[in-house]
């Protein structure tokens, strides 16, 4: 815990020092970074390690508003309604608004980071020059290379064509061509493959130079991410292959311990952000907004702990599907009900009756009352109120925010496997009934791609709009037509936001349908 605290102190002081707030305009502000140039002595190789701490400094500091607007349109989840962001209900209902402000925020977040990262690359080989080990500039660089990648994957996701940045002058995005999604994922993992060998052949919670910074098995998985989407399943094969043939990352043993403090800086993640609170009850404090996430109503356990605004709940029809498979273990971990909700269920004859843990309060004893927006809450991005250091009350503080996990890896190489690929590190059948088994759920035999993908659906729902891109991937549609929403392939992408268009000449014109 002290070497994640002091690695975390390190990195906000960085963050600091080589960035600036990502919610600006790029075109109007110089490169960052760039204005220490001629001020910052390239000989002083000690201070090597200070962009790069920037650098994960700028990727922890996402703005409440990017996980949601990237994961909000799959069945797995709803936008919660009746409040002041009609614009991001309307989202999840497949109606777009380029002229919202979150859309404009979360394309400057991202680019501005990726402007950033360039920036501290750019700093590294100025120092790299003088450095009496380069291999070390070139690590620094190749970790950076690797959360620039996520920021671009992601992007290319929501929207589609997108720009990719040579480096961190942002005027050069003015004159620059879009690129397609397909180009953008071969970028992708053209980059990944550049930075694999350069990497910690580790865990990143085994990393002690920077606590549960990338790894060569986080590009890996980045790389088997982007060859997902170009449907290059051997691709997939083969990243995933590797990870799985380290032997270095396991399961967590309890499923609902690790979406809460036990699953920060787990065997299980190849990719989080991370947040502390110091183990203090006052004073700093590097935290996710979380209470995006939180009822509006609730009782906890531990009074005066703060809740939340309701705005992101477990779909309805992701909570009959994980009740048509008997689930109990990922439903409860997943899903929070209100009294609402249940009644909701209830409502439906099928659903009638349901099993007795089902209820409003929680393992822990926080009840989550009936509210407004939301019938239900996502158990995925929920800390007990007794998982608080004490003195803190702000939902969720503390928590670590989960990128890429194992299972998933495993899930993709069974999906893999199953459309065609072929490997020698681990059978299909054998990846799904890891997951599988960790719940508690019985093993399968001559498993299906059909099976791989519910598996992913019940693993990994309310988690980066996996379920959403796999059903874009995969063409199928009619999965999104759910509770009257209507979904047509002109509705894949979001629309590049206004103030974008107003700037940048190749939108002006672009398609990205």
């Amino acid at each position: 815990m002290k070497m994640t605290n002091k690695f975390l102190k390190a990195v906000a002081f960085g963050a600091v020092l080589f960035s600036a707030t990502s919610c600006h305009d790029l075109l109007n502000e110089p490169p960052e970074n760039t204005s220490f140039v001629a001020d910052t002595d390239y000989t002083n190789t000690d201070n090597m390690i200070l962009p790069l701490l920037g650098a994960y400094g700028n990727f922890y500091s996402r703005g409440w508003e990017d996980f949601p607007l990237i994961s909000v349109r799959g069945d797995d989840v709803n936008a919660g309604g009746l409040g002041d962001q009609q614009p991001y209900a309307d989202t999840d209902n497949y109606t777009y608004d380029q002229g919202y402000w979150m859309y404009n925020s979360v394309w400057q977040n991202f680019f501005g980071d990726i402007i950033r990262f360039h920036s501290a690359m750019e700093q590294i080989a100025l120092y790299k020059v003088h450095a009496p080990n380069p291999a070390v500039a070139d690590q620094y660089i190749a970790e950076i290379k690797v959360l620039r990648a996520f920021m671009l994957l992601n992007l290319s996701r929501v929207w589609g064509k997108v720009f990719i940045p040579t480096s961190s002058d942002p005027s050069e995005i003015l004159v620059a061509n879009l690129a397609t999604k397909d180009e953008v994922m071969q970028h992708i993992s053209e980059q990944m493959d550049q930075a694999i060998p350069l990497l910690p052949n580790l865990r990143p919670n085994q990393r002690t130079d920077v606590r549960g910074g990338v790894t060569r098995h986080t590009a890996l998985a980045i790389k088997a991410l982007a060859n997902l989407e170009l449907k290059n399943y051997q691709g997939v094969a083969d990243a995933t292959s590797q990870i799985i043939s380290s032997n270095l990352f396991t399961l967590h043993s309890d499923y609902y311990q690790l979406f809460k403090l036990a699953g920060k800086l787990n065997n299980e993640n190849l990719l989080e952000l991370q947040y502390s609170d110091f183990g203090q009850g006052s004073g700093p404090n590097i935290s996710y907004l979380f209470a995006f996430f939180g009822p509006q109503n609730w009782t906890p356990q531990v009074t005066g702990s703060g809740g939340g605004w309701g705005f992101y709940e477990p779909s309805m029809k992701y909570i009959k599907f994980m009740l048509d498979r008997n689930e109990t273990v990922r439903l409860e971990t997943s899903v929070i009900f209100t009294n609402r909700g249940i009644n909701a269920i209830k409502a439906d004859p099928n659903y009638a009756t349901l099993p007795a843990w089902i209820t409003n309060t929680t393992r822990e004893n926080d009840r989550f009352n009936d509210y407004p927006r939301a019938m239900f809450a996502s158990g995925k991005h929920y800390l007990p109120s007794t998982q608080l250091t004490t003195g803190r009350t702000d939902y969720g503080t503390n928590k670590n925010f989960t990128c890429i996990r194992y299972s998933e890896i495993l899930l993709m190489h069974a999906e893999a496997l199953t459309r065609g690929a072929t490997s020698s590190a681990m059978t299909a059948d054998a990846a799904v009934n890891l997951v599988r088994n960790r719940v508690s759920l019985s093993s399968l035999s001559s498993v299906t791609s059909q099976q791989v993908m519910d598996e992913k659906f019940a693993e990994l729902a309310m988690e980066w709009g996996t379920r959403y891109y796999d059903l874009i991937r995969l063409g199928n549609l009619n999965e999104l037509n759910y509770d009257g929403r209507t979904f047509t392939a002109n509705k894949t992408y979001l629309p590049y936001p206004q103030n974008q268009i107003d700037q940048l000449p190749a939108l002006r014109t672009a398609n990205n349908n």
